[in-house]
């Protein structure tokens, strides 16, 4: 295995997405940046036919955010857009909407998340899509919700994680607060929104009628943190910061400082403990904090002695001792680590995907099937890449789509 990951798992092309689990049903998705586009990224891998309606001549905002000042491609748009196809349409426009209504009108799923009430006022709410289509099931994803003295308030991944109270979390008793450094809340929101629309799918089979689903990422934040929000619920206080590890577990779990990199202890109790400060050669340790729990105070005055340990000798070498004790434990991995990690290509986190130029490497969907298995895609549509081919499957002649050129439709 070697640095780029070694023998990558590869995946065949783009056709063989019709033996997806969810071959045949058609997904016309109007989403920008994360929620939306990741949400439907993810019906695509798994077989879905995905039509993703942009803005002519701008498209998703997810294009314009540049990896770097030397690298113009954006990770997000390539993440949450690939194996799908591009149509160029103006949703303000009347002949942009009638075009929508005969997209949605063929489609099982439209998926937007769009601020609450900007479909609605462009004459796309579920009310006029719904009668023309009564099997569609309409995925609405927003930030605050559709109820409330928020619902109306644009926002996005950082909104969530911070109004959801994430942020409020991290760190230590004290310290600056940050946030995640992944659009956390925008995931979540987008795996919500899935459940909902594979959920609803399936009350439609035994009903034949569509509805509306919905969820926010501040919803998806409170989900995410329930333990967390019930332990608010009971004791009327916030949990608190995570302080190296989290506030509810009142045991050896957190992060430490090696003498190369970081590594965290996965839950140390009961018979373990006792494994666990052998293994470091602290037997000492066992006696000096017998207590069955580990509170903050107690926490306080172990941690700083254990910093002390970690930090003599590699993380590799930590993992190997406490892994033959059999004491729970991960190395603290940064994104390249995991790149190179065996297991990541091994389990098809990581793929080999055919694209424009040949295989590339994907991030795919961590979910398995064994007999309907999804297909990563390397295929990332370029703006409006695909409007003729489909308005053409709608019936629209070549006279038809040029005159809603000229209108500015496309």
């Amino acid at each position: 295995m070697d640095g780029d990951g070694g023998n990558r798992t590869s995946v065949p092309g783009p056709g063989d997405r019709t033996a997806g689990a969810l071959a045949g049903i058609t997904v016309v998705e109007a989403g920008l940046l994360v929620q939306g586009p990741q949400a439907s990224a993810t019906l695509a891998e798994w077989g879905a036919d995905v039509i993703k309606v942009e803005l002519p001549r701008f498209g998703d905002p997810a294009r314009w955010l540049p990896i770097g000042p030397d690298e113009p491609r954006s990770a997000y748009f390539e993440a949450c857009n690939r194996g799908k196809r591009s149509i160029a349409l103006d949703l303000r426009h009347p002949g942009g909407r009638a075009v929508m209504l005969d997209l949605t009108a063929r489609a099982d799923v439209l998926i937007t998340n769009f601020t609450p009430g900007t479909m609605e006022g462009w004459g796309l709410g579920y009310d006029e899509v719904s009668a023309r289509n009564p099997g569609i099931v309409y995925a609405a994803g927003s930030t605050y919700g559709t109820r409330g003295p928020d619902a109306h308030k644009p926002g996005a991944d950082l909104s969530g994680q911070a109004a959801g109270g994430l942020v409020s979390t991290i760190g230590t008793t004290g310290g600056d607060m940050g946030p995640v450094g992944a659009t956390l809340a925008d995931h979540i929101g987008a795996q919500n929104l899935v459940a909902g629309v594979l959920a609803a799918l399936v009350a439609r089979e035994r009903t034949g009628v569509g509805q509306v689903v919905t969820t926010s990422l501040v919803g998806g934040q409170i989900w995410a943190q329930a333990a967390e929000y019930t332990a608010c619920l009971i004791t009327g206080r916030p949990a608190g910061r995570a302080d190296r590890g989290h506030p509810l577990v009142p045991t050896l779990y957190g992060i430490f400082p090696t003498a190369d990199g970081a590594i965290a202890l996965v839950g140390v109790a009961g018979r373990a403990r006792r494994r666990f400060f052998e293994a470091i050669g602290r037997p000492d340790l066992d006696t000096q904090f017998a207590q069955p729990h580990y509170w903050p105070p107690d926490k306080a005055a172990l941690y700083p002695l254990l910093e002390q340990v970690f930090r003599t000798d590699a993380t590799t070498s930590w993992c190997r001792r406490l892994e033959a004790a059999g004491v729970r434990c991960a190395p603290v991995r940064d994104h390249a680590e995991v790149v190179a990690d065996p297991g990541a290509w091994d389990n098809g986190y990581l793929v080999e995907a055919e694209g424009p130029g040949g295989p590339a490497p994907v991030v795919a969907v961590p979910v398995g099937f064994s007999g309907t298995p999804g297909h990563p895609d390397g295929f990332v549509p370029s703006l409006g890449e695909h409007t003729d081919e489909i308005l053409a499957e709608l019936g629209y002649p070549p006279t038809a789509v040029e005159q809603l050129r000229r209108d500015g439709a496309l």
